[in-house]
């Protein structure tokens, strides 16, 4: 077979089923391979920074990785975004870039952008696991095993892989393998610095009865979301979750603490910052600056905090009496719930107590502004917006939420009930982010509604990638929050004086009209009570769907505490 049906068959035989691309000299080969590959699917981008961001949701909502497709040189350089965020927050992307062929390339051919001339690897390299010019057809079979198992290294990451022409055509007789199951399924776990818990439980002078888990999106990689329910209940541990990880522990379940630190709810900041937890146990996250309350001082339990993660880096530099157990967080959840009668004496003696403690901060309400969600107000209150979808969508819909102020109301006030079913690129936060990626989100999982919260500044970065929707047949929901402004930057800006203010605002623009023009269905919301039908005929229309909503621009977003322990902190504490 020829090297890009190679390619495509090793795709295949790994389960994935789209092929988000952009077409172009460099890749010509893969179009007639395409053709005779009747198992993947070419979705077809605006542009290739949207195809990665497409890779990238297939791989978040569907739990194996996505693969982009695109030129090298400028059609790689648009990318670099993207794979930024996919590396940022460990999802599994690989990119393929066409190239000259070998024995052409640094002679001065148009497009080069190998070692000779460019090197657009060098862009790659400081944001992929690997990024690797395939110097010959024969180690084609080599170069992409390599590049997959780099993927799945430890933590997660995308790679990249140049394909020069003549390896494209070349024939190449190694059949297809796929990734190793037992690579995929690898969760190796430090057991004896996993017993550090039953150590801090049995030196305290009382049972430590208030220990919480605080959950990333290694649970997520680790597809452990049902262990770590079971460890939960054994326990009665409260469970809060990062923004990343929101519902990989179902929010509405009685343990559930939601989301804590930036845009977190009321329960899971009393729980860990009201100075009565005794021991934090963080699975699978860093506490960076946003999964930390902003470093806050009050995060500070009394036996200190024990940090499951295959990488030290991830400890956090701010947490006090940290305690580091290396390894998977999903393998520690299941350690967890499998543990003995006798070693778990002392955690198991705190259950009723903890039951107790949840229950006390589970009687006070669980979201700031609560009267926001019910607001009649014109324009739309982004809380009651938010509210209303979540109340017109089926439980298993996959909500993908961009950069901006709306990302903070629907990380509030939306409830996810499920892994993968929450997405947003949570450490770049690139804007346009979740049009992409909920193109590539829906593909993974075209049973779900897929809901994508996005912005009015987001739309004009990445909302041709509508269209891209509109013509691979993938019915997305697209809910533009058209606050006229640059949501979160506008509330700052305002703060500076009127020409800063004026900078930030926005044309209203028709997104409806627009999503029509691309052939989509649009509709334009400006009452709330229009939120609700909007979206029952989005749902039953089975076709991607644009929802412009005219929204409040100076709506606060509801991270007060956030914002108290930002006023409050200094690096030199």
């Amino acid at each position: 077979m020829l090297g890009t049906d190679f390619i495509l068959e090793s795709l295949t035989a790994d389960g994935v089923t789209h092929l988000f691309m952009v077409p172009g000299g460099l890749v010509d080969p893969f179009l007639p391979a395409l053709g005779r590959n009747r198992s993947i699917a070419p979705v077809i981008a605006a542009q290739e920074g949207g195809a990665s961001f497409m890779a990238d949701g297939y791989a978040r909502a569907g739990g194996r990785y996505g693969a982009c497709l695109c030129i090298g040189g400028p059609g790689a350089t648009n990318t670099v975004t993207a794979i930024s965020a996919a590396y940022t927050d460990e999802s599994p992307v690989l990119l393929l870039t066409g190239e000259v062929a070998n024995e052409l390339q640094g002679i001065g051919l148009f497009q080069d952008a190998t070692a000779g001339t460019y090197d657009d690897g060098t862009i790659l390299r400081p944001v992929t696991a690997e990024s690797y010019n395939i110097p010959s057809l024969q180690l084609l079979p080599h170069a992409l095993r390599r590049a997959l198992h780099r993927m799945f290294d430890g933590a997660r990451a995308p790679v990249h892989l140049s394909v020069p022409h003549d390896v494209q055509i070349g024939e190449i007789t190694v059949p297809p393998q796929a990734v190793s199951r037992d690579l995929l399924a690898s969760a190796p776990l430090d057991g004896t610095a996993a017993r550090t818990v039953w150590t801090l439980l049995e030196a305290a002078a009382t049972p430590a009865v208030r220990v919480a888990l605080l959950v990333g999106g290694g649970i997520i990689a680790d597809d452990a979301s049902d262990v770590l329910v079971r460890a939960a209940e054994r326990f009665a541990l409260p469970v809060a979750t990062t923004e990343h990880a929101k519902g990989t522990f179902p929010e509405d379940h009685p343990l559930s603490l939601g989301v804590f630190g930036y845009a977190g709810t009321c329960h899971a900041t009393a729980a860990l910052l009201n100075g009565d937890l005794d021991l934090l146990i963080v699975l699978g996250t860093a506490l960076n600056v946003r999964d930390s309350m902003n470093w806050s001082s009050k995060l500070a339990p009394k036996l200190g905090v024990v940090s499951v993660n295959v990488s030290a880096l991830d400890v956090g530099d701010h947490v006090p009496d940290p305690h580091f157990v290396s390894g998977h967080g999903g393998a520690f959840a299941a350690w967890l719930a499998g543990a003995s009668d006798a070693d778990a004496a002392a955690l198991s003696a705190g259950s009723a107590s903890r039951r107790d403690w949840v229950a006390s901060i589970k009687s006070q309400p669980r979201y700031y502004d609560e009267e926001n969600m019910a607001s009649d107000a014109v324009p739309i209150h982004p809380a009651r917006l938010v509210r209303d979808v979540r109340a017109a969508t089926p439980r298993e819909t996959v909500a993908l939420v961009d950069s901006g102020a709306h990302r903070a109301f629907a990380a509030h006030y939306w409830e996810s009930y499920g892994p993968r079913r929450f997405l947003t690129a949570a450490a770049l936060g690139p804007m346009g982010w979740a049009i992409g990626a909920g193109i590539g989100a829906k593909a993974a999982r075209p049973d779900s509604p897929v809901v994508v919260f996005t912005g009015d500044g987001c739309m004009r970065m990445h909302g041709m990638e509508v269209q891209s929707a509109v013509r691979a047949g993938l019915p997305v929901i697209f809910v533009v929050s058209n606050n006229q402004a640059l949501g979160n930057v506008w509330l700052r800006a305002r703060a500076m004086g009127e020409v800063p203010m004026e900078l930030t605002e926005a044309p209203d623009q028709d997104w409806a009209a627009f999503a029509r023009a691309l052939g989509a269905e649009g509709i334009t919301v400006r009452q709330p009570g229009e939120i609700a039908p909007a979206i029952a005929a989005a749902l039953a229309s089975k076709r991607t769907t644009v929802l412009d909503v005219k929204t409040d621009r100076t709506a606060t977003t509801p991270v007060e505490p956030f914002a108290q322990s930002a006023a409050a902190w200094s690096y030199h504490e």
